[in-house]
């Protein structure tokens, strides 16, 4: 029996289960499950793994893609460049564990992107600090398309929502939302966004895939800005978490 999983807290949104089920089922991959595991801190990692013999590899979410990283063994160059990790491949060895850890959600993320525009915009904003908006920057980077990082706070990012000119806007044609802001069940809130100075020639992409069309998305929509969530992104990820685990 071979076991795999999600780490993060909480997981009631996930779709990640259902995914690689359904993907175990097609591919006629017997003796193999997908679990979620809602670790309240990331503490608790090195019993889970210790406890579940069967674990042969993990995928992470927040608030754990940048802390787990001192628990790894090993990180490829992306995951090291971006500083967030969000699969995890476990190697037993006579009693010896090894972690390695990947980031496939820049794969994910360009890949999905690349199926929704024709070509990527010069300059984009994105909506967050944490690993995720790392592993979006990343991807962006390697597009030829300048990310801008906006906060909430002063100093964690480039700028504050409170300094999105007219201008600025105007200027970064594609917002991503790389915050938890709109996931299920939170599903009213959304970034503190100018909303109203997007146009048609904007294109909004949301990393949440539940609920389908978040509150920043559908404000988006309202202003006449092209949208996408996370699903695809999802799908592209885990396809890339597959192929490391070697299934």
């Amino acid at each position: 029996m071979k076991l795999y999983g999600l780490i993060g807290y909480p997981l009631e949104h996930s779709a990640s289960p259902d995914f690689f089920k359904k993907k175990f089922e097609k591919e006629n991959i017997h003796d193999t499950d997908y679990k979620l595991f809602p670790l309240k801190e990331i503490t608790e990692l090195p019993r889970l793994v210790a406890e579940n013999p069967d674990l042969a590899g993990f995928n992470v979410t927040s608030p754990y893609k940048q802390v787990i990283l001192p628990y790894l063994t090993r990180t490829d160059i992306a995951a090291t460049t971006i500083g967030a990790i969000n699969t995890v491949k476990v190697v037993r060895d006579n009693g010896r564990i090894t972690l390695y850890g990947y980031n496939t959600d820049y794969i994910g993320f360009a890949e999905s992107l690349m199926e929704v525009l024709s070509h990527t915009p010069r300059r984009a904003l994105i909506l967050g600090t944490g690993g995720a908006a790392r592993a979006v920057r990343y991807a962006l980077s390697m597009m030829h398309c300048t990310a801008t990082i906006v906060s909430r706070t002063t100093g964690k990012g480039d700028l504050t929502y409170g300094d999105l000119t007219a201008e600025i806007v105007s200027n970064h044609l594609l917002v991503v939302n790389a915050t938890p802001l709109g996931m299920f069940p939170e599903t009213d809130s959304c970034p503190n966004f100018p909303y109203e100075q997007l146009t048609s020639k904007h294109f909004l992409y949301d990393l949440i895939y539940n609920p389908k069309e978040t509150e920043f998305l559908r404000r988006g929509r309202l202003n006449g800005a092209g949208t996408s969530n996370g699903q695809a992104m999802l799908r592209h990820q885990a396809e890339a978490s597959y192929k490391i685990w070697g299934l």
